[in-house]
């Protein structure tokens, strides 16, 4: 029987990409994977420092975080070169390798505009709850940053070096139906 991310406790979290670049053999991309202190739809707050200890365990061990397809661990699509917490979240840059077949796919989905989201891929170490009920996301084991089509922070949109224009409203309840749909056939819930 194959282990499913899931069975392995592993949560996703979704923010928007940033700005793009083609190159030889691929596409750069970049742009925050997480924002520390808003909060998503599924009512978590990632603190600041969340990701420092897991990214500094991947960097003893010569690891490095993956770049997948809609957090399908069978479809790696790319290469993360930087990896990173600043004031305002995970910040990553990388490139989508054309070589694979669904990053090609991939690369023309983000030029036509179609796929805008980054999603991170994680197992929570330390979590606590605030007065309000919303879960504060301490430290994270961060496993890898996927490219997806709805992400879960409505206000991170694409824009260039970290922007983050307004996302149209029909746009902003679309994710939020899909998101619903999702949370209601999880199983377990």
């Amino acid at each position: 029987m194959t282990k499913d991310f899931n069975d392995l406790g592993l949560e996703h979290k979704f923010a928007a990409l940033g700005e793009t670049e083609e190159i030889a053999g691929g596409l750069k991309i970049e742009g925050y994977a997480s924002y520390f202190g808003e909060l998503d739809r599924g009512g978590d707050i990632v603190v600041k420092g969340a990701y420092a200890k897991s990214l500094d365990a991947l960097l003893a061990k010569g690891g490095q975080v993956k770049m997948l397809w809609q957090h399908d661990p069978t479809q790696p699509i790319g290469i993360w070169d930087e990896v990173r917490e600043d004031a305002r979240g995970l910040y990553v840059k990388g490139r989508i390798l054309d070589e694979v077949a669904k990053g090609r796919e991939a690369a023309a989905l983000i030029a036509a505009g179609a796929i805008d989201g980054l999603s991170i891929g994680y197992r929570t170490v330390k979590a606590t709850k605030d007065d309000k009920g919303q879960r504060l996301l301490k430290e994270l084991e961060l496993w890898e940053v996927s490219l997806v089509t709805f992400p879960m922070l409505p206000s991170a949109r694409v824009g260039s070096k970290g922007e983050t224009p307004d996302e149209s409203d029909f746009l902003r309840e679309l994710a939020e139906v899909f998101d619903d749909a999702r949370r209601m056939l999880a199983p377990g819930d």
